[in-house]
C-alpha cells in the first residue's frame, strides 16, 4: 500500500505534466481528473469559451453529500513566464516538488483529491473542481449556475484549498477588473494621416493615477485587518506591438481593483465609468462576486483554526471562494505559499504537502458534527 505522501507526489507530478494554462483546453486533465475518481459520481460542465477553447469543470461526489465538506481547487495555471527549467516536468528536489501549478493549485488539488477518495467508506465526500480561475473564475461560475448535484446535495461548508501556509483564510478580498480601449488610425508616424489612440487614452491615465494614489493614501478607503491595508488598482496599458514610427490604431488599458468586505467599490467603478465617457473610450466592466468573509466566530473558522492549531486571518489575493461562498460557508486554506504562485521555478513543499491531506480529512469528518 502507498503513502499517503507517495500518493499525492503521483498525482501532482501528473497534473503538472499537462499544460492547462487559462488559454489551453483542460479537458484532458479533466479526463484524467474522472479516472482518479472510480467511487464518485461525476457531473460534468463542458462549454466553449469566447475563444473558442473547450473547457470542462466537474462536480464529484461519493455518498449522500449534503451537510458534508466540499473541496474545490482550480485545475488551471498562469503562463511560465521567466522559467529556466521545463515547467511541465515535476522533479523532486531539496523536499520539494517544482513545477508549473505545484503550488498553485495542482499539488494541493492533488492533496484534496487523495483526502476525499480516502474518508471512511461511510462519510460523504465531494469536490468542485473548476477551471479559468486565474482569469474569469467561469468554472465555479458554471458550477454554482448550472450544478444539478450541488444543488441536489448542498455542502454544509466549501474549502478552496488555494495556498495559504496551511492558515485557515476567513475571507479574501475581490476584484473589478476594467478595459478601456482608445482607437486611432494607423499610419506612419511622419505624416498626418494618423490618429494616435494614446492621446485619448493619456488624459485617461492620469485620472486612473489620482485614484491609485486615493486608494493608497486616504485611510478612509483602506482595511486593517488586511496586507496591505490599502485597495489596489493595477493599472496596465498595451499598444499591441506597435513600432515607434506608426501611430497606433489602439491602445488599451486594463484594470484590476481588489478591495475587501468592508471597501465599498462604487465610487471607484462610477470614476472610471465617468473618465471612460469623458476621453471616448470604450469600456468594459466585470465584476467579481462579493468578497467573501466569514466571522472569526463561525464554527467552519473556528474548527479549522482548531485543526490546524493556527489562528484564522484574511487574504489580500482573491479565488473561487467569491463564486462558492454564495452556496455554503467558504473557507480557503491550503498547503504552499502564496510567496510561490506565479512565479518562475514555482515549487510546494512536501512535509505540508503531506500534512494538509490529514488536515482535509480531519475538517471533513469533524464539520457535520460542529455545524450541528
Amino acid at each position: 500500500m502507498s503513502s499517503p505522501l507517495s500518493e499525492v507526489i503521483a498525482l501532482a507530478s501528473r497534473l503538472i505534466t499537462l499544460d492547462t494554462r487559462s488559454s489551453r483546453s483542460n479537458r484532458v486533465l479533466a479526463d484524467m481528473i474522472v479516472g482518479e475518481l472510480p467511487e464518485f459520481a461525476i457531473e460534468r460542465l463542458d462549454f466553449t469559451d469566447p475563444d473558442g477553447i473547450e473547457k470542462t469543470a466537474l462536480v464529484a461526489l461519493r455518498g449522500e453529500a449534503g451537510g458534508c465538506l466540499a473541496f474545490s481547487a482550480h485545475m488551471d495555471t498562469v503562463p511560465p513566464v521567466g522559467w529556466t527549467r521545463e515547467p511541465f516536468q515535476p522533479i523532486i528536489q531539496d523536499g520539494r516538488l517544482y513545477g508549473l501549478g505545484s503550488c498553485d493549485m495542482k499539488g494541493p488539488m492533488a492533496a484534496a483529491i487523495v483526502a476525499a477518495r480516502s474518508l471512511p467508506a461511510d462519510r460523504a465526500a465531494m469536490l468542485l473542481l473548476t477551471c479559468d480561475e486565474e482569469t474569469t473564475k467561469a468554472g465555479a461560475r458554471r458550477i454554482v449556475a448550472e450544478s444539478r448535484m450541488l444543488k441536489a446535495h448542498p455542502p454544509a461548508g466549501i474549502l478552496v484549498v488555494e495556498p495559504t501556509n496551511l492558515r485557515p483564510l476567513r475571507g479574501h478580498r475581490s476584484d473589478v477588473q476594467f478595459t478601456a480601449t482608445a482607437r486611432g488610425v494607423q499610419a506612419h508616424s511622419s505624416t498626418a494621416d494618423g490618429l494616435n489612440a494614446n492621446i485619448a487614452l493619456i488624459p485617461f491615465l492620469s485620472e486612473m493615477r489620482d485614484i491609485y494614489l486615493t486608494l493608497r493614501g486616504d485611510p478612509r478607503f483602506q482595511d486593517p485587518s488586511y496586507t496591505p491595508p490599502w485597495c489596489d488598482l493595477n493599472i496596465i496599458v498595451d499598444n499591441h506591438g506597435t513600432a515607434t514610427n506608426i501611430t497606433p490604431a489602439l491602445a488599451t488599458c486594463r484594470m484590476k481593483f481588489r478591495y475587501s468586505k468592508a471597501i465599498d467599490p462604487s465610487w471607484v467603478i462610477e470614476r472610471v465609468e465617468a473618465a471612460a465617457c469623458r476621453h471616448g473610450l470604450d469600456l468594459v466592466v466585470r465584476q467579481e462576486g462579493t468578497p467573501p468573509e466569514l466571522a472569526v466566530g463561525h464554527p467552519l473558522v473556528r474548527l479549522a483554526a482548531a485543526v490546524t492549531a493556527v489562528s484564522p486571518d484574511v487574504g489580500a489575493f482573491g479565488s473561487d471562494a467569491s463564486q462558492f461562498a454564495t452556496v455554503a460557508p467558504t473557507l480557503i486554506l491550503g498547503p504552499g505559499s502564496m510567496e510561490q504562485a506565479h512565479k518562475p521555478e514555482e515549487f510546494i513543499d512536501l512535509e505540508p504537502l503531506e500534512r494538509s491531506i490529514a488536515i482535509f480529512q480531519k475538517l471533513a469528518v469533524e464539520l457535520p458534527l460542529a455545524a450541528g
